[in-house]
């Protein structure tokens, strides 16, 4: 049995993910309190066939119960249990975009803060559920679809017992994945956005990649990165990680981030079944 435990800010598309996991055959319940866990796990582990679920616990739950949810999860992990904490989040600026969108009201609203003092507290509340989280997930700039889409690669198809591992490339221009368990900054490198017939392109055009692999200083960092990778990965695996999310930025997230993240994805997809390569900056596909 698998069960999958969502938390996470309001907006950062927690429902998207649960109704994901309901059409991929998992039984869901949104804002279950946690003190219901354990029997919902128990019933789900003796059923015929043995069901898969998932659950939403978030800043709806009262305090109380909120506070026990460490204690819980970490007692479901200790009798075995197949169960993992998905995190999701967003930048603020966004989240309050999509509750302007939307019209809804945050469920913090009640208690007199205006929409930002409701999201500071909700970070506050939630701050030891975020620190557990076996992934988390950056929703800033995932569409719908994107949100689907992951839900199903890395949740709902991770079939290998080892970490998954993901390589993000990103633009620090809009700022840094709140979802990365380890950043690299190539900023430092040459950058192909100053030679005229490079800028139209992306990291994986073949131009570029002939441009940056010609440069020394490329290779270099590309080799450091590699190695700190070949010795830190196994270690943070064997502490039980299950998922892992190594993120390489450039400044615009178009042709440095982007050639890194592909390069090490083919160096590193051989050891790791089911690794992925993700883009969070729009590029030519």
């Amino acid at each position: 049995m698998k069960c999958y435990v969502i938390s996470g800010r309001s907006g950062s598309g927690k429902s998207t993910m649960l109704r994901s996991l309901e059409d991929f055959g998992f039984n869901c319940v949104d804002n279950l309190p946690t003190s219901m866990l354990p029997s919902l796990v128990q019933h789900a582990s003796n059923a015929v066939p043995i069901q898969h679920i998932a659950v939403c616990i978030d800043i709806r739950n009262s305090l109380p119960e909120l506070e026990q949810f460490p204690s819980v999860y970490q007692q479901l992990k200790k009798q075995g249990i197949e169960i993992s904490l998905i995190y999701m989040d967003a930048l603020s600026a966004v989240l309050v975009k999509r509750f302007s969108d939307t019209r809804r009201r945050h469920p913090l609203d009640k208690t007199g803060m205006d929409l930002r003092q409701a999201m500071d507290e909700e970070t506050k509340v939630l701050e030891n559920i975020a620190s557990m989280a076996d992934l988390k997930i950056d929703s800033t700039n995932l569409s719908t679809h994107d949100l689907v889409l992951q839900t199903k690669e890395r949740l709902v198809e991770k079939a290998d017992p080892g970490i998954s591992l993901l390589f993000r490339s990103f633009g620090f221009r809009y700022g840094v994945p709140v979802d990365a368990d380890l950043v690299f900054d190539a900023r430092c490198l040459p950058n192909p956005h100053w030679e005229e017939h490079l800028r139209p392109l992306t990291g994986r055009d073949q131009p570029v990649v002939e441009y940056l692999d010609s440069q020394p200083l490329v290779n270099e960092f590309f080799t450091d990165v590699s190695d700190f990778l070949q010795k830190w990965i196994p270690i943070f695996s064997a502490q039980h990680r299950v998922y892992f999310t190594v993120a390489i930025g450039c400044t615009g997230g178009k042709h440095r981030s982007v050639y890194l993240a592909e390069r090490l994805g083919r160096a590193f997809n051989a050891q790791y079944p089911g690794l992925l390569v993700r883009h969070r900056e729009p590029i030519k596909e």
